[in-house]
C-alpha cells in the first residue's frame, strides 16, 4: 500500500480487527443461541447480548448482571448469574 499523509502506511483491510474478526466455531452449547456457523468473536457477544435482551435476562436492579435461563446455564458453568465482565470469560470457552 502506499504510504499515507502522515508517512504511515495504511492497515490493509485483511488485517484489520485482528483475531476478533477470525471466524471461530461454538460449542454445541453456545450454538444453542448464536447459531452453529462459525462466527466472530464480536458477532457471538452481539448475538449473546440479543438473546439476553430478548428473554428479558438482565437484572433490572443491577444491569451488569445476567440471569441464567436453561442456555445461558449451560455456557456460564450452571451459574445463577454471572456479570457481563464474566460473560466474556465463559465465551471464551466455548469458541474454538
Amino acid at each position: 500500500m502506499a504510504p499515507s499523509k502522515s508517512g504511515k502506511d495504511k492497515v490493509a483491510p485483511s488485517a484489520a480487527g485482528g483475531a476478533f474478526m477470525k471466524p471461530l466455531h461454538p460449542s454445541k452449547e453456545l450454538a444453542a443461541i448464536v447459531g452453529a456457523e462459525p462466527l466472530a468473536r464480536s458477532e457471538a457477544v452481539s448475538r449473546m447480548w440479543a438473546y439476553i435482551k430478548e428473554h428479558k435476562l438482565q437484572n433490572e436492579a443491577n444491569k451488569r448482571e445476567i440471569i441464567s435461563d436453561v442456555k445461558l446455564a449451560a455456557i456460564f458453568d450452571n451459574k445463577d448469574k454471572v456479570s457481563m465482565f464474566e460473560m466474556n470469560k465463559h465465551l471464551a470457552r466455548h469458541l474454538k
